[in-house]
């Protein structure tokens, strides 16, 4: 307690500037995520509050980032739309979903896994990063330019007659669930029907409009429509608001950009009445509990999400982690990494419960509040109660804001978060595979299929693949430059110091092979063709050991393969060297001693070649 108050001014001072930078994006987070800009504030107030006090780094400012929103984006897309596209219908199991999110991160910092996180590999967390800028670039194009899906009569026309369809599929859903659905009697789904409203039709075929111009795929597909439906004026403001923030920040960096644009676009929209679009209304008061998602749990509804919220937890972890090591080189201390996913965790969970979206430690505003003085965790704690002060007494006025101004914000914040180290050093890379006739480098390969899988495809799905390739590729670059050092010679080609003295007239009988290095699924095929290095003439092997520390599962049966080969053949083998873990593998599945007897395996050569010279007559 003595430390968290030993740097007050500084800390405030920090706090408040972090807290300040955090509102536009705090704002454009929740509007981007589809649950509204008051869970981008409440996010970022718990977040930052909660995962401050329980974290592992002294000066870490978090809340929503543009990564977890994107993940997040996803997840409550897919559950609303399970939900006859209600949001209200689907908040329980999305802040459900967010919750076990928060409950997984406090698991991986219990268990001791903040420290492994850092070796997930960089051309996947490259490929990730650069789609998350594409994927808000690309979903921020239609409300840039004020084109809603929902509101384009003509587009929502298309989708009544399939409207129609899932209304009467719901019916008939509802009465077989209540039994009262029958062959012989179709009055009551007659009588329902006719029930149906214009403005029930009306609202499913928004719902579907909605949903088909949803992602960036769905923005793509209506981008030739919107472009014929420009609002001239929600444009304007979205471009003012990029040149300002850029703008702004070659005349000083003293204070935020993002902040300067907000106020500025937005004072001039309201101040002269130009009839913008407006973001949702803010609920003005202290943020209640969700307490429904408790109430009306089901275990059913989330389970489809279970890996979404595993990626979500994981996905916050790295994020932090990250960015508590840029706090740590500004600021020459060393974080706690366990320590630091369960404060995160603690804070998402709260977050959740609360209605906001989660996030996690967030690079820029940490930067902010350590130039500003922030040296302790109550830094992180003042921004979030900043953005709480801010939210209770500027409610109000913040529901003024133009929804194209937060477009233009999260333009920029997908410009910048993309990975342009790593897309600039696509051309530099060593081209070390090859498809077809092609040559590429495996890396650039891992990230475009990341970059691409995770734009127009899943983002789950996409960090989940990278990672298999990335991990396939590792090991086949591991298995080739061990098998290049895995030698396997023959006497002619090499011959060890004790094996000098072999008899000249057993040479054609015996054949000597060395193996160095481990043998596994690298190096297998090499050791396969050791049957073919044999020559007709020779009746026994003996197989040097002595450099073969290890064997895998694929290894021990390309040796058994081999061994059976010989066997058919009426070669005996003997084994020289054999070490422990190799012979506990043989063991296992009884090569020895049903193709090797014990009385066959030498501790040295010297042993080996007292038993050749007493057992192996020169025919040749």
């Amino acid at each position: 307690m003595k430390n968290l108050f030993s740097n007050i001014k500084g800390d405030a001072f920090g706090g408040i500037t972090a807290g300040i930078v955090a509102l536009p994006l705090a704002l454009a987070f929740g509007v981007s995520s589809g649950l509204g800009p008051e869970a981008g504030l409440y996010g970022a107030i718990f977040i930052s509050f909660f995962a401050a006090l329980f974290g592992g780094t002294s000066t870490q400012i978090s809340g929503p980032t543009a990564p977890m929103t994107a993940v997040s984006m996803v997840v409550i897309a897919g559950i609303v739309a399970a939900n006859d596209g209600s949001v209200e219908k689907a908040l329980p199991a999305i802040l459900t979903v967010f919750m076990l999110a928060g409950l997984m991160q406090v698991g991986l910092g219990l268990l001791g896994l903040g420290k492994y996180i850092r070796y997930i590999p960089y051309p996947v967390v490259s490929g990730f990063m650069t789609a998350i800028g594409v994927i808000i670039l690309l979903t921020q194009i239609l409300p840039s330019i004020g084109y809603y899906p929902k509101e384009d009569v003509e587009f929502v026309e298309q989708f009544k007659p399939l409207a129609e369809e899932v209304i009467l599929e719901n019916i008939l859903k509802e009465e077989a669930g209540e039994g009262i659905l029958v062959l012989e009697n179709f009055k009551e789904t007659i009588s329902q029907a006719a029930k149906i409203t214009p403005e029930q039709i009306l609202n499913e075929s928004q719902t579907l409009a909605a949903k088909e111009a949803s992602g960036t795929v769905g923005a793509l597909k209506v981008l030739p429509r919107a472009l014929q439906n420009i609002n001239w004026l929600e444009l304007a403001l979205a471009l003012a608001t990029i040149f300002i923030i850029y703008g702004f920040k070659r005349i000083t960096k003293a204070v935020p950009s993002t902040l300067v644009a907000l106020v500025v676009v937005s004072g001039i929209a309201y101040g002269f009445n130009l009839g913008y679009r407006p973001i949702s209304e803010i609920p003005g008061g202290i943020p209640i509990p969700h307490l429904e998602m408790f109430t009306s749990f089901s275990f059913g509804k989330i389970t489809p999400y279970i890996f979404t919220a595993l990626t979500l937890a994981l996905l916050g972890a790295i994020d932090s982690l990250l960015t508590s090591v840029v706090a740590d080189n500004m600021t020459k201390t060393k974080h706690k990494p366990n320590k630091e996913l369960i404060g995160q965790g603690i804070g998402n969970t709260i977050a959740s419960v609360f209605g906001g979206i989660p996030g996690a430690g967030a690079t820029i505003r940490t930067v902010v509040n350590i130039n500003a003085g922030g040296k302790t965790k109550l830094s992180g704690m003042i921004a979030g109660i900043m953005l709480l002060v801010i939210m209770l007494a500027l409610g109000p006025v913040a529901s003024k804001i133009p929804a194209a101004v937060l477009a233009g914000i999260l333009v920029t914040v997908g410009i910048g978060v993309m990975d342009y180290k790593g897309l600039k050093a696509i051309p530099s890379l060593p081209r070390d595979i090859k498809i077809g006739p092609i040559k590429l480098s495996s890396e650039v390969l891992i990230m475009l299929v990341v970059l691409l899988l995770s734009t127009f495809w899943d983002l789950i799905y996409a960090v989940g693949i990278g990672l298999i390739i990335a991990s396939l590729m590792f090991m086949k670059k591991i298995g080739d430059l061990t098998a290049e050092r895995s030698d396997v010679k023959s006497l002619k080609e090499e011959t060890w110091t004790d094996e000098v003295g072999f008899p000249e007239n057993l040479k054609e009988e015996v054949f000597i092979k060395h193996l160095k290095g481990p043998l596994f699924f690298g190096s297998t095929s090499d050791f396969q063709a050791l049957t073919l290095q044999i020559p007709n003439t020779a009746k026994t092997v003996i197989l040097r050991l002595g450099r073969m520390q290890y064997m895998d599962q694929s290894g021990l049966y390309a040796m058994e393969d081999m061994l059976q080969e010989l066997k058919k053949n009426n070669v005996e083998v003997l084994f020289v060297g054999l070490l422990k873990q190799p012979r506990y593998m043989m063991e296992r599945i009884d090569i020895i001693p049903d193709f090797i007897p014990n009385e066959h395996i030498f501790k040295d050569f010297k042993s080996c070649l007292q038993w050749v010279k007493d057992n192996i007559k020169d025919e040749i």
